[in-house]
């Protein structure tokens, strides 16, 4: 019988994996192609011999996804894999609605085809949306879990935007490791505050591998998820994240919706800095879709070196990119601080901006009035420093997870944005973890 010619849709993350678990050693099927999209500068490459296995000794070629019509008719695709996340319900079925009308099989993998199982127990934390606070819920998970005796190790969805081959298994224990992997800004914001807290963090592109790894060194994984994506490995126990600043977004998000279906426990984060409205409608809707999972409000305070320094100044407010790319936010916790402290003006930064920076804004034109800190690469972290330095402002408030003037040279003064979960009410997570996990 013919294999069947497949071509995976991706973004660097879990169309590989998908690749890795079901298709690479996989006779029933031809993967003829990748296509990448929302990350900058990773197509144009090919995903690796060294990685894709004995069926592919000549790598597979990775594609920009614009096009992907000519792809399906010039490599006689006869299904499609859609395999990236934090997208409406409604654009997954345009994209379907191509490749059927191209003549292909258009595919969503569940769970049970992708997901690995560990020989330790696993705690996952996962979200509704980019931005939505998992980040530090995983941070607050991880101390917990370290206070109840076990060892821990955090496994990051991946973001391998460099050497595949390099990065096939990555661990992180000290900040000299970020230098040595060549991390973009995007990882330095997901790895740094766990090595702050003395957590060992890996990532890359092969999960079974380094899940194997992990596995040889700590008593309890911890998969710090991203992207909205559901977890590469079966959970024991499974925290979902969700934010009523995009209320609703819990019912029209691939995959958020997914988590929500299968969480047992919700995180309903920023209740202290959203409307109470949005509060019910979030806890609401995560009820109809599940509602024997357990749900914990939760907030998100801000803290900054000297709120005084912010008081009166015109200011420019440097954001996390994802967050406000494809998480769609148009503001994050340095615009809270700026107008919580009282910044006299944010300014706007789009008219200093340069590069890539002006590229983000083309792409993603409802971001506000802050800066993207876009970071996939050196030029763009050049990019992003210039744009800084453009700006005619009297102060930089920087609300991304790691503070920059670590990679980059910021010449006006600055103050730095911090934000941790603090649960309110009862059960807590320390509850949960301990009654789930207890010695």
């Amino acid at each position: 019988m013919a294999r069947i010619r497949t071509l995976i849709m991706g973004a660097a993350g879990r169309d590989f994996h998908n690749f890795n678990t079901f298709f690479r050693d996989n006779e029933d099927y031809e993967v003829v192609a990748f296509t990448a999209t929302q990350i900058p500068n990773i197509e144009g490459r090919k995903y690796p011999a060294e990685l894709a296995g004995s069926l592919y000794p000549d790598g597979i070629a990775i594609y920009p996804e614009s096009e992907l019509a000519k792809l399906i008719k010039d490599l006689k695709v006869e299904q499609v894999v859609f395999a990236y996340s934090d997208v409406p319900h409604t654009y997954v079925m345009h994209k379907a609605a191509l490749v059927n009308a191209l003549g292909a099989d258009f595919r969503l993998m569940g769970s049970k085809a992708t997901q690995l199982k560990s020989t330790k127990p696993v705690v996952a934390v996962c979200a509704v949306r980019t931005g939505s606070g998992k980040s530090q819920t995983t941070r607050l998970v991880s101390l917990i879990l370290r206070d109840m005796g076990y060892k821990v190790a955090a496994i990051r969805h991946p973001m391998p935007y460099g050497d595949l081959v390099k990065q096939r298994v990555q661990r992180f224990a000290s900040y000299s490791d970020l230098d040595k992997h060549e991390c973009t800004i995007e990882e330095r914001d997901e790895y740094e505050p766990h090595l702050d807290n003395g957590v060992i963090v890996y990532a890359g592109v092969d999960y079974e591998a380094i899940l194997r790894e992990a596995e040889k060194e700590v008593d309890i994984i911890l998969w710090d998820g991203g992207n909205n994506d559901f977890s590469f490995y079966v959970p024991d126990l499974l925290i979902v994240v969700a934010d009523p600043h995009r209320a609703g977004h819990e019912l029209h998000y691939y995959p958020g919706e997914t988590n929500v279906r299968m969480a047992d426990v919700f995180v309903i984060n920023k209740v202290d800095t959203a409307n109470a409205e949005d509060v019910i409608t979030v806890r609401e809707n995560l009820h109809a879709l599940n509602p024997e999972a357990v749900i914990i409000e939760g907030a998100s305070p801000i803290f900054v070196d000297d709120p005084g320094a912010i008081r009166g100044k015109r200011v420019l407010v440097v954001e996390d990119g994802p967050t406000l790319t494809h998480g769609g936010m148009a503001y994050g916790a340095g615009y809270v601080a700026a107008r919580r402290f009282g910044a006299a003006e944010i300014v706007d930064p789009r008219p200093y901006a340069v590069g890539s920076i002006i590229d983000t804004y083309r792409k993603y034109p409802d971001t506000g009035k802050i800066l993207p800190a876009m970071g996939y690469g050196e030029s763009m972290v050049h990019d992003l420093e210039i744009t800084i330095e453009n700006a005619d402002v009297d102060l930089v408030i920087i609300g991304t997870p790691i503070d920059l003037n670590r990679i980059m040279t910021i010449k006006k003064p600055s103050q730095r944005v911090r934000y941790e979960l603090q649960e309110i009410g009862k059960p807590t997570l320390k509850d949960i973890l301990q009654k789930k996990f207890a010695k």
